[in-house]
């Protein structure tokens, strides 16, 4: 597993709960078998980096998952996850000062693990939102084809925003952590748990979602 969590952005809004959030799922996966990397706070050179590590790593392992909690944008109908070190003074600045998401897929892919789960706690605000043109993003994260054997987990549905919770760890953390080890229950059905424990938490205002081509 690869575990990404930034809080302190130099040049945006901080977020006091992602590295929280990476902590409490590295104690959770290392308990259920997993092999964790975690990182914190990371550039754009160290995210890339930890993605393709990750995907030597990855090799001939049954399991692959990744976890990122922080800020992420669509820009264009492509997700980014956005480094500590982001700078961004216009939509068009993403492809260069961010890190795409599907980045970390195409490295889960190529490595030939037979099931991989990616986990996107990204969808809160747009820090840098304020500067760009009006309609040269939309809200949250845009909706991802997910490659066969793999589920991507949003922590809301596309285009909505996600809420970075009051406490240590943000409210679709938190419904993770409560049911991540429940045994005996697919994949599927742990999320689904996760999406009731999170809609019912918020009033409905925060529904997870995910896009899935699980073989098994």
């Amino acid at each position: 597993a690869l575990l990404i969590g930034n809080s302190h952005y130099t040049h945006g809004d901080s977020l006091p709960n992602p590295v929280n959030d990476v902590r409490a799922i590295e104690k959770a996966l290392e308990g259920l078998g997993f092999t964790v990397m975690k990182y914190e706070d990371c550039s754009q050179k160290a995210m890339k980096r930890a993605m393709d590590e990750f995907g030597r790593n990855l090799k001939g392992k049954d399991v692959g998952l990744f976890f990122y909690a922080g800020h992420g944008v669509q820009v264009r109908g492509n997700n980014y996850l956005l480094p500590a070190d982001a700078k961004l003074d216009s939509a068009n600045d993403a492809e260069y000062g961010c890190v795409r998401a599907n980045r970390v897929l195409a490295k889960m892919e190529a490595a030939g693990s037979r099931t991989n789960i990616v986990i996107l706690d990204a969808c809160r605000n747009n820090p840098f939102e304020r500067s760009w043109r009006r309609g040269s993003q939309g809200s949250g994260l845009a909706f991802m084809d997910a490659p066969s054997g793999s589920l991507i987990a949003y922590a809301t549905a596309p285009g909505k925003t996600a809420l970075d919770g009051r406490g240590k760890n943000s409210p679709y953390t938190l419904a993770l952590l409560k049911h991540i080890g429940t045994p005996n229950i697919t994949v599927l059905q742990m999320f689904q748990r996760v999406r009731s424990t999170v809609k019912d938490g918020s009033g409905g205002e925060q529904t997870p979602w995910e896009s899935t081509s699980l073989m098994g």
